[in-house]
């Protein structure tokens, strides 16, 4: 905040120093047209010089907006009261759905699991593509497009409109989600054609209002993108090394909203009963929390997170993240909607996950039986044409 404010006061200085020797500048033209010959010559040196300070003070300017946009964006959303205090480690649970199963026999943990069952290639990921690439073969390809497949059908049975986003965006898209703040390190970016890759397709939808005035006069307008997302991982080498959990590619199906900021709370909770319908589909043990404050990110004002038991590791792990972002966003990128009187007010704007690539690590462990299969829940049996993986 003392950055913003210091970067207002320069700001406002410069812009103060550039209008008093544009209007000196001004003034001087109008003597030069009144003078005599003799007059006339000094002048117009005079107005030479005031012309050179007039584009330093202007460049002035142009360099102190600058700072004063940068220090507003390095701002983060207000935190919604309620939400915990603390960090990472200070969440509060609010629910346990489920009981972590009894397991008879020794569990494998997913990557075993995967590979057993042809399933999950890492070695040969690792070989064209580097440390955590992968391959999902045979099934378990399956898994995953039958997992985002029920997410979809979710999604469009609650009235979300599906969509297939592109995954390269433009610098002010992504700086307007807040992800080129301190998530900076985590994003993708092509230098040559100054476009990043997506982490989240939360961030082409969030796009894709920039610079309108939506109509929310019969309700939030709901989208769902699927999307292969990209993230570097950047600071968490050693942490989750093995298998599929922490990845630089995964894909998901995001469910993004926009609304009014008094109708935000409401589908806040909506966005976690969606998630937990799938969750219920999968048939795994899980928990809710809800995000401490200084865990929140840059753009949301309260997040929850269901997180499902990984019986290997013995304890919860993400797969769903729902947050409010209330106008943070839709300030940045400029998106309004329409008040009862017609006036343009900014807009709140919502996400949450319904289903990505993780979540066949919780699956298969959670599923896994005695003589190394993994029995498919009926929900995804459709799509990946069996009730049970087997070993070759």
């Amino acid at each position: 905040m003392d950055t913003l404010l210091e970067a207002d006061a320069a700001r406002r200085a410069a812009v103060a120093t550039a209008d008093n020797l544009r209007a000196e500048q001004k003034a001087l033209g109008k003597k030069v047209g009144k003078a005599s010959p003799e007059e006339r010559a000094e002048l117009l040196k005079q107005g030479q010089e005031l012309s050179a300070k007039v584009k330093e003070a202007e460049a002035a300017e142009s360099t102190a907006d600058a700072d004063m946009v940068a220090a507003q964006r390095a701002l983060s959303n207000v935190v919604q009261e309620g939400a915990p205090a603390g960090g990472e480690d200070d969440y509060i649970v609010l629910e346990h759905v489920g009981t972590p199963r009894e397991f008879d026999f020794e569990p494998k943990d997913h990557l075993d699991l995967g590979e057993s069952l042809a399933l999950i290639d890492m070695e040969r990921g690792a070989k064209v593509s580097g440390s955590r690439f992968y391959f999902l073969t045979g099934y378990g390809a399956l898994l995953q497009l039958g997992l985002l497949q029920l997410a979809a059908q979710k999604a469009t049975a609650n009235g979300f409109t599906m969509m297939i986003p592109p995954v390269l965006v433009r610098p002010e898209v992504m700086q307007g989600t807040g992800f080129l703040g301190q998530h900076a390190a985590e994003v993708y970016h092509l230098e040559e054609d100054d476009l990043y890759l997506v982490g989240t397709s939360e961030v082409p939808l969030a796009g894709y209002h920039s610079g309108e005035i939506l109509d929310l006069s019969a309700g939030p307008k709901r989208y769902a993108g699927w999307s292969s997302c990209f993230r570097r991982e950047a600071g968490s080498y050693g942490k989750d090394t093995r298998g599929i959990i922490r990845v630089h590619q995964f894909d998901k199906v995001e469910m993004f909203v926009y609304t009014t900021p008094e109708q935000a709370d409401a589908e806040h909770k909506r966005l976690l009963a969606w998630e937990q319908d799938m969750l219920a589909a999968i048939e795994v043990p899980y928990r809710v929390i809800d995000v401490a404050a200084g865990d929140l990110g840059s753009s949301a004002a309260r997040k929850f997170d269901c997180e499902a038991w990984v019986p290997t590791q013995q304890t919860y792990r993400e797969l769903t993240s729902t947050s409010n972002c209330t106008t943070f966003q839709a300030r940045r990128l400029n998106v309004r909607y329409r008040d009862e009187n017609g006036k343009p007010q900014i807009a709140a704007t919502l996400n949450g996950t319904l289903a990505t690539t993780r979540w066949i690590v919780a699956l298969l462990e959670n599923h896994q039986q005695a003589d190394g299969s993994v029995r498919v829940p009926a929900a995804l049996v459709p799509f990946v044409g069996t009730d049970v993986l087997k070993p070759r």
